[in-house]
């Protein structure tokens, strides 16, 4: 993490010293007061909740100091204080001194679909020959992307970057902060419709980061989606596909499924090919796992490190792992997120796994604008198509899910809903029987992570 002391950093923020020592140092950088640790610098951010009435908090729970843009009681003597115009940009500024100044090779990666999961691939295969940053969680805005780039100590060689957004110009803006040098493109489907309104703006909006990246950058493209081709028309710069076609430069053929195992496929590369097992069983994954081959190829990473490492792979929480449980429950936690693309993959996916029973427990899909209840009654539409024998609905939108299944030909007596996660979490464990196979997934805002943690304390894990 990058130590700096606090004249260094009114240097680099614009702001003046108001309070402190300027030769303190710090190596801790944090913009939410419940997550303060002892000798952090605390960014009071001016957002829903303004940062400068939680500075005290910040403070009492070991806060060396804090970035204001507004006058605050005083904390103590001790306390350090910089003083800045605008504390956002004081924090990208910040981030961007300390990039330019550790000189990592940038991987920025974003796409509708698999930003986070691709993410964790790339820096999972490079991890071995580079040593490597990762954005944390899904820190993908313009505040995540500033603290995770503070996390840069010398001698890192590769930050691996999650670019999100929720409309125009938010993927611009990060790329001023940190311009790629390899940018990839996942893919283009309707997610955050209720701020785009279209796949075309969800495209544009996906194209800032080619516009942004450095002018010997090389593209990562998803060669199967249109979307992503057309917005590539204009780039002049090196570029890969990856994707499943034989005219795509990293592509998969000949997957055979191993069920709760994952999958083999053969990996081709530039004339190379080798067969290989991806501990992962939704295929969706796998065009993700491409996507991170193209970025370690970019940086000259050797085919078989890369062949190497895929089999060393490992679910991370919340993304489609397979847990097994007692009395033979397998469950899969996908409870991280949804879309409508990512459901039905994995409906389609899990269909083929064997179980006494499928039961789906799907939370509401957010942000899909006026079509939310079409998208929603498809996914209904989609439980009953590929047999799965209990639904249960969680959220405002659940009646639509429900109303779906309904209609596609499940019996009614086999669709429950739920208006909370709360709620399906109490009535979970009385609902599940043995050898039964579970599928978890909803949006973040729906919590449907509760489902989980009540199934995995209702029955031990194995």
């Amino acid at each position: 993490m990058a130590e700096l002391s606090l004249g260094e950093i009114a240097l680099r923020t614009g702001g003046r010293i108001s309070q402190g020592d300027p030769s303190l140092r710090f190596s801790s950088f944090n913009i939410d007061s419940r997550l303060s640790q002892p000798g952090e610098l605390f960014f009071a951010i001016v957002a829903k909740r303004n940062g400068h009435d939680f500075v005290h908090d910040a403070f009492s729970k070991g806060a060396r100091g804090a970035v204001i843009s507004q006058d605050i009681p005083p904390a103590g003597p001790a306390f350090a204080l910089i003083r800045v115009p605008d504390t956002v940009a004081a924090l990208q500024a910040l981030a961007k001194s300390v990039l330019a100044e550790q000189a990592p090779r940038v991987i920025g990666i974003t796409g509708s679909i698999g930003k986070t999961t691709t993410k964790e691939f790339t820096a999972a295969l490079l991890s071995p020959c580079f040593r490597v940053l990762k954005s944390e969680g899904n820190f993908n805005n313009h505040l995540g992307l500033a603290l995770s780039l503070l996390k840069l100590q010398p001698g890192h060689e590769a930050a691996v970057l999650e670019m999100g957004t929720s409309s125009p110009g938010e993927i611009r803006e990060l790329t001023r902060i940190a311009p790629p040098d390899i940018a990839v493109i996942t893919n283009v489907n309707p997610v955050h419709l209720e701020f785009f309104h279209s796949l075309e703006a969800i495209a544009s909006a996906k194209k800032e980061i080619l516009d942004g990246a450095k002018e010997d950058a090389t593209a990562v493209l998803n060669g199967g989606d249109p979307f992503v081709q057309k917005i590539a028309q204009e780039w002049r710069g090196r570029r890969l596909s990856f994707g499943f076609s034989p005219a795509c430069d990293i592509r998969a053929s000949g997957i055979r499924k191993l069920g709760a195992d994952g999958m083999t496929f053969e990996l081709h590369l530039e004339g190379r090919a080798k067969r290989v097992r991806f501990p992962f069983f939704y295929e969706e994954y796998l065009s993700n796992l491409l996507a991170a081959v193209g970025a370690g190829h970019a940086l000259s990473l050797p085919f078989e490190a890369m062949v190497d490492e895929i089999p060393r792979l490992t679910p991370f929480s919340g993304r489609g792992g397979l847990i097994q449980l007692d009395h033979g429950l397998q469950l899969i936690d996908d409870s991280y997120n949804s879309n409508p693309k990512a459901l039905e993959a994995a409906l389609k996916g899990l269909a083929s796994l064997p179980a006494e029973r499928r039961v789906a427990v799907l939370g509401d899909m957010l942000e899909l604008g006026p079509a939310e209840a079409d998208f929603h009654r498809q996914a209904g539409r989609q439980v009953a198509a590929n047999g799965w024998d209990l639904l249960l609905a969680v959220g405002p939108l659940a009646r639509h899910i429900a109303e779906g299944a309904v209609a596609a030909g499940l019996p009614r007596a086999r669709v429950l809903t739920f208006t909370t996660s709360d709620e399906a979490a109490r009535s979970i464990s009385t609902l599940i029987e043995d050898g039964d196979l579970i599928l978890v997934k909803g949006s973040r805002g729906i919590k449907i992570e509760r489902v989980v943690e009540r199934l995995k304390d209702a029955f031990k894990e194995k």
